[in-house]
């Protein structure tokens, strides 16, 4: 389906909750959310209905996010029955991989091979640091040793792609660009970095903390663009001799609202045509032809673009990104 702008939307990011074992600084509030009642959010049934009424409309790509998807204890019933919907061709999954190394209810798999079992092809994970210290004091309670493993386990398992993502944050983990982009000398990884984006979790950084992913190509001066160029929203490149990539993805410097393919739809039921519009179109409650109708007109409400956006010019929605879907 097509938006106004002649923008094909195909891909929708599907939240499947807004809890989280971490507390990221720049998502999520120290002492956890306030859970909403069981009935406001959307269950496992809805969750597929949409799937099916996005794929009735041309959606091709599904990511499940959170939150941390791993906390919802039907994940991988809901990743199942998604990967079976008719023109879903790809199931993919966000998660900070503490969780993937675990094993899966008994069965002696770890959640890792569960989830590529249940039709999950690729997995994005969440990395801002390779520093244990910085790692706890960026998460508030997580241990880098647990993501490692579940870095390790996700590559074990198989997934078509695994991409690591970390959050450019200046004066935390600037100096660890270098480190971090030789993980793909000995990973198959795609190893990306992301500008920090001024949503309401990130209003504890000062101005300091929000630096353009221009910072990686003077750090790492070897970096060459690969062939392709650009996959999705990231642009690529390569160090010499590694078997994985580096990319970079710049909402700030280098707003990529032009190519935008996507619609978000939120735990408690909200579809979100833009990350930074407060704008939302509500599907929970509603049957087939009610969903439908309402992607169709959130697909047709997408804005342009987000509009100006760094440290003066916030955000303009209200929610944190795990109320979202990172």
């Amino acid at each position: 389906m097509k938006d106004r702008y002649g923008r094909e939307i195909r891909y929708l990011r599907l939240s499947v909750t807004e809890r989280c074992n971490l507390r990221c600084r720049y998502c999520m509030p120290e002492n956890g959310i306030c859970k909403k009642a069981r009935e406001e959010m959307l269950t496992e049934d809805e969750m597929i209905l949409a799937v099916e009424a996005a794929a009735s409309l041309g959606f091709q790509k599904l990511r499940i996010t959170g939150g941390e998807p791993m906390v919802r204890r039907n994940l991988l019933s809901v990743c199942r029955r998604a990967s079976r919907v008719s023109g879903i061709e790809e199931v993919c999954l966000t998660t900070n991989a503490t969780m993937l190394a675990d094993p899966a209810g008994g069965t002696g798999r770890t959640m890792a091979a569960a989830l590529r079992e249940a039709g999950v092809s690729r997995v994005n994970i969440s990395l801002d640091t390779l520093d244990p210290r910085r790692y706890a004091w960026i998460t508030r309670r997580g241990s880098l040793k647990d993501a490692l493993a579940g870095i390790e386990a996700a590559l074990d398992t198989g997934f078509e792609k695994v991409k690591l993502n970390c959050v450019l944050i200046g004066s935390f983990n600037e100096d660890e660009v270098p480190a971090l982009a030789q993980l793909t000398l000995k990973w198959p990884v795609d190893m990306r970095f992301i500008e920090m984006m001024p949503m309401p979790g990130a209003a504890g950084f000062g101005p300091e903390a929000f630096i353009p992913c221009s910072r990686v190509l003077e750090a790492l001066p070897d970096l060459v663009p690969v062939r392709e160029a650009r996959e999705g929203v990231a642009r690529l490149y390569r160090l010499p001799d590694a078997i994985g990539r580096v990319g970079m993805i710049s909402p700030m410097e280098d707003h990529f609202c032009g190519a935008c393919d996507r619609l978000r739809l939120t735990a408690d039921g909200k579809l979100r045509p833009c990350l930074h519009s407060a704008a939302e179109y509500s599907v929970k409650g509603l049957d087939a032809a009610g969903m439908k109708a309402r992607i169709e007109a959130a697909v047709l409400a997408k804005p342009a673009w987000h509009g100006d956006l760094d440290w003066n010019n916030p955000s303009g929605d209200r929610r944190r990104m795990n109320q979202i879907g990172g």
